[in-house]
């Protein structure tokens, strides 16, 4: 018998692969893919294909072990079971039905992801060598669309850099809406989903369904083209159940950002719940814990109750305490699931707004914070380097990105040197590597000019900015100049210092520099290295102020 079928349990479901000497193929010739064709683009139900070589592993997307989604690299999927290595070779590739929790397995240095559903598996085999040589080209094939698929793959690399947001979009699977509107808000999210512009550099999004239980459909870091979120979208499906939205919030603000899901730091969180009708539980809690997460919770309404419903709804004001902040921003209404496609973009111009997102604004991502060092002979090139050591672990604490904190230094003796700008580095990596790498400069001290100096330089190019400014001052004595007119100068433009002082500084001058109060703005230590205790005092004292002017 030249084709032999064995079985394999997988979670208790068993599943028929035909073994690699399954007869029909001798003598095909493999058909030349890409590292990013997919299972659903090879239309048979058994193809001998030819992966090429040097696929970067870090950007195949792989869901599933064994049996993988068919949304899938094919190549991917085929490195990740041992098939082939990354120098590629022949696959032979068998479509399967579709089926339920595709489970996640590191292979090869392959990560594969969960994936809670799909309509179309396929398994792969050790494939039948032939005289092609692998390539990055697909050659001509019967199906000509696949490389028009292909084509768009630079578009998933993008995406709307100008619309940075990690959303989880948490639709309605209740009773209340029922099937078929279900479907239209499935309609309705992808087209949401189309215009956002998903890609790696923009938006990622993921889903959740609220029902009697609520239950993640698939992460951020599932999907990055929009091509990819929609056929996920068009697979879920209707769970049915009580409209738990208050519970399914909670599980989302607390489950569905992590690092480990796909969140990015510094980028806006974002939940958008769809409610049609109103909520079985209570959503108010819920709303609480999604902004202690520094979650932004929008809420899209359709069909509000009416009069005669009024006495079923456990709070009539569930809208306004569960989004954000209740200034209508968050807040969006939909009369009905007909007729929405002129409410898409209303709501998109909304997601892509970060600086109206603010639940997202904290002290660790919504500052700016500038350091003053002072480079005066006093203070010697080893003490020099424990300052940029005090520097680097306050900065290090800061969400740092380009629409996050932002940090700069200027470096001072009689004269100042700029050592870099607010708006020159938006990595944590980049900052601390360019502080490491400060030269002592050595002369005498002018704090006064200095600070007026950085004031004019390096916080008036920020001057709108939506982040708090702070100024951090480090200095070892006494200035020869006045200190007192330019403290004020920049406290008068919003700026508030944190004045540290080392060894001679006087106290007078450093509560002149400080924002009152004075006793928690200024610090003192006689040695350079008891200005490592003094770090947590002032990211404390940046946070604590921060929180005060939200008020």
């Amino acid at each position: 018998m030249s084709a032999a079928w064995i079985p394999v349990f997988c979670l208790g479901v068993c599943l028929l692969l035909l073994l690699p000497e399954s007869a029909g193929s001798e003598g095909a010739v493999p058909i030349a893919i890409t590292c990013f064709t997919r299972g659903l683009d090879i239309r048979k139900e058994k193809a001998d294909v030819l992966c090429p070589g040097g696929c970067a592993l870090e950007e195949f997307s792989v869901f599933g072990n064994i049996v993988y989604a068919s949304v899938s690299s094919i190549c991917g999927a085929a490195i990740h079971r041992g098939v082939i290595s990354n120098s590629g070779g022949p696959v032979r590739i068998y479509s399967l039905p579709g089926r339920e929790n595709y489970s996640s397995v590191a292979a090869n240095g392959i990560q594969s992801q969960t994936l809670s559903r799909w309509s179309a598996s396929f398994t792969v085999t050790k494939g039948k060598s032939g005289t092609q040589e692998a390539t990055g080209q697909a050659v001509s094939t019967a199906h000509p669309s696949t490389g028009k698929r292909l084509k768009k793959t630079p578009e998933k690399k993008t995406g709307n850099k100008d619309c940075k947001a990690d959303i989880a979009f948490l639709i309605d699977g209740s009773f209340n809406i029922g099937q078929r509107r279900f479907n239209l808000q499935k309609n309705f999210v992808g087209k949401v989903a189309l215009m956002l512009g998903i890609g790696t550099e923009g938006p990622h999004v993921g889903l959740v369904q609220a029902s009697e239980h609520p239950k993640i459909e698939f992460y951020l870091k599932n999907f990055t083209s929009a091509k990819d979120v929609l056929f996920a979208i068009k697979e879920v499906g209707f769970r049915g159940g009580n409209s738990n939205t208050g519970k399914a919030l909670k599980h989302t603000a607390q489950k569905f950002f992590t690092a480990d899901t796909g969140v990015r730091k510094g980028i806006p969180k974002v939940v958008v719940v769809f409610i049609d009708g109103w909520p079985s539980d209570d959503i108010e809690e819920a709303g609480i814990v999604a902004r202690e997460f520094g979650v932004n919770v929008f809420i899209v309404s359709v069909a509000k109750p009416i009069p005669e419903e009024l006495g079923m709804v456990q709070d009539v004001a569930f809208v306004d305490k569960a989004v954000c902040r209740n200034n209508g921003f968050f807040s969006y209404h939909m009369p009905n699931w007909f007729g929405t496609t002129k409410y898409v973009k209303p709501l998109v111009q909304k997601l892509c707004t970060h600086e109206q997102m603010m639940c997202s604004k904290t002290c660790y991502n919504s500052v700016n914070i500038a350091f003053l060092i002072d480079g005066s002979s006093s203070v010697g090139d080893s003490n020099f380097r424990l300052m940029l050591e005090f520097v680097s672990n306050i900065a290090k604490t800061f969400e740092i990105s380009d629409i996050g904190a932002k940090i700069a230094a200027v470096q001072f003796t009689y004269d100042q040197r700029t050592e870099f700008s607010f708006t020159d580095y938006s990595t944590k990596e980049n900052v601390l590597a360019v502080i490491r790498n400060i030269r002592y400069m050595s002369g005498g001290t002018a704090t006064g000019d200095a600070i007026s100096f950085t004031v004019r330089n390096v916080f008036g190019p920020v001057r709108d900015s939506p982040n708090k400014n702070f100024l951090v001052i480090v200095t070892d004595g006494q200035s020869y100049d006045d200190v007192r007119g330019p403290a004020a100068a920049a406290h008068d433009a919003g700026i508030t210092i944190f004045s540290i002082g080392v060894a001679w500084a006087p106290l007078d001058d450093l509560k002149d520099m400080a924002s009152k109060p004075k006793e928690s703005h200024a610090f003192f230590t006689r040695e350079f290295t008891g200005l490592e205790p003094i770090v947590s005092d002032v990211i404390r004292g940046i946070c604590r102020d921060f929180l005060e002017s939200q008020q």
